[in-house]
């Protein structure tokens, strides 16, 4: 029943989700407010609004362009539950301008199966990650997935290799120019960022604890799902899912080497995971397995949410 709901692609659907993402953001924001802790005004509401609200449309158009997925609404079902899963997302813009970022990244890194300007398309990727990385510094492991995607689409041209290097300079040099303009304090807030930090000894609560160890049980789950079945995905789509696999993983290393750790921080994990997952269902012709995964996930994350709150 629950599959019947989000299988295609409808006005509904998309309303249905963006309904939800809404009422779990106030709720979030109110209970904050009720705190006096992490509480925002009106203008940082809406642009946190506007950053969730544009990386759903980036999510739902990567997919749908690249043929990631079939004609449904998974994907952006599940990278709303993850949200819900970690609702501390809601309050660091940071990190939510560094995820968009990041999946500007992505849409042009899986968009190179198509050979169609490829040095054009390595450059932005470059350039949109080491902007990411202005936000959260160790996002910048993200350029490891273009080289990756280099290999498996245009690594004959020596050129495509040496155009990170390009971006980078480009980046750095558009940022110190900024920085000592505006405010200096940029360079000592990146700097202060390269730091790591190791353990986990971060919750504030059990729930937390709890949130996390679901979400790392279905990644681990569905991560190993996509590896071991990847041989029987249509071929011209196999260096995508590859993509995602190592977009996960790096995103996980993200989260392991960032200082400052929070649940928030596996934002970055999200778009790739919630690609497995969505094919993982697509692919399985066990409707009773489809409900309840879809049940579980649900269930998990409306319950991790509200005992966050």
């Amino acid at each position: 029943m629950i599959t019947s709901i989000f299988k295609k692609s409808s006005i509904l659907n998309y309303a249905l989700i963006i309904i939800l993402l809404l009422v779990s953001f106030f709720l979030f924001q109110s209970n904050a407010l009720s705190q006096l802790s992490g509480a925002t005004d009106l203008s940082d509401n809406t642009l946190l609004i506007i950053l969730l609200l544009t990386s759903f449309f980036l999510v739902n158009f990567i997919v749908k362009k690249n043929g990631l997925t079939k004609n449904s609404s998974y994907t952006i079902l599940f990278f709303l539950l993850f949200l819900l899963i970690f609702p501390l997302v809601f309050s660091h813009s940071n990190l939510l301008f560094a995820n968009f970022f990041l999946l500007l990244a992505m849409r042009r890194l899986i968009s190179l199966q198509t050979l169609k300007a490829p040095k054009e398309k390595i450059f932005d990727a470059s350039m949109w990650i080491f902007i990411a990385s202005l936000f959260h510094f160790w996002c910048i492991l993200f350029i490891f997935l273009v080289y990756i995607s280099i290999i498996f689409h245009v690594s004959r041209d020596y050129r495509n290799w040496l155009l990170p290097f390009v971006a980078f300079v480009t980046t750095a040099v558009v940022f110190l120019v900024a920085a000592l303009y505006f405010d200096k304090t940029w360079i000592d807030h990146i700097l202060s960022q390269t730091q790591t930090h190791f353990e986990l000894d971060y919750f504030t609560s059990h729930y937390q604890n709890a949130a996390l160890s679901f979400y790392v049980v279905i990644a681990l789950y569905f991560l190993f799902s996509m590896v071991f079945s990847l041989t029987n995905r249509p071929l011209i789509l196999q260096a995508s899912y590859k993509k995602m696999i190592f977009g996960f993983l790096i995103g996980s290393v993200v989260f392991i080497l960032s200082p400052d750790k929070n649940n928030a921080m596996l934002l970055f994990t999200f778009f790739p995971l919630a690609v497995m997952i969505t094919n993982n269902i697509e692919y399985s012709q066990n409707k009773m397995y489809q409900e309840i995964v879809l049940l579980l996930l649900i269930a998990g994350s409306l319950f991790a949410f509200f005992a966050q709150l």
